[in-house]
């Protein structure tokens, strides 16, 4: 059966609405000569950032496959697909901010980013441990959830500032 696993909604929201908090008043503020390019380049932008924010794992009884968009290919993010059978081991490496990101090795020595900000992370853990045999008790998200929360929540309010600025 094939599971699909989205990029969590608060991760999502959270780059967008940090992407308006911080564009929005570019077109409000730019010359008249600028304004239509301004607009321009934040619908552009905004289109982007939603785009690459749309990747997703799917897995299934025989692999395991990381998909991403056409402009995130282009900008350098690569699809990549692992054998169940092939995967050997989980790697932990430590970030400079503190936490642990998580590799699938394999039994080619490829290693591949176990992705962490996936919608029903516990359910996608236990389909990796299910099929690998691999114990996956130690990993988490990469940082909690309420940080990706109180981000969406500073980028609103500041959204919010701006329009009541700009209506005043």
């Amino acid at each position: 059966m094939i599971e699909k696993f989205k990029t969590l909604f608060f991760v999502k929201s959270s780059l967008i609405s940090l992407y308006l908090a911080l564009t929005i008043p570019i077109p409000f503020i730019s010359l008249d000569k600028f304004k239509i390019p301004s607009i321009f380049t934040f619908v552009l932008g905004l289109f982007l950032i939603i785009n690459i924010t749309s990747e997703y794992v799917e897995t299934c009884n025989n692999k395991i496959s990381y998909k991403t968009s056409f402009i995130a290919k282009t900008l350098g993010r690569k699809n990549w697909e692992i054998s169940w059978k092939d995967i050997k081991l989980i790697k932990t490496l430590p970030t400079s901010q503190g936490s642990k990101v998580y590799y699938l090795n394999t039994n080619k020595g490829d290693n591949f980013l176990i992705p962490q900000r996936v919608e029903n992370f516990e359910k996608f853990l236990l389909i990796v441990s299910k099929n690998t045999g691999i114990n996956i008790n130690e990993i988490s998200y990469i940082s909690p959830l309420w940080t990706y929360k109180l981000l969406t929540l500073l980028s609103v309010l500041m959204i919010i500032g701006e329009l009541f600025a700009f209506l005043n």
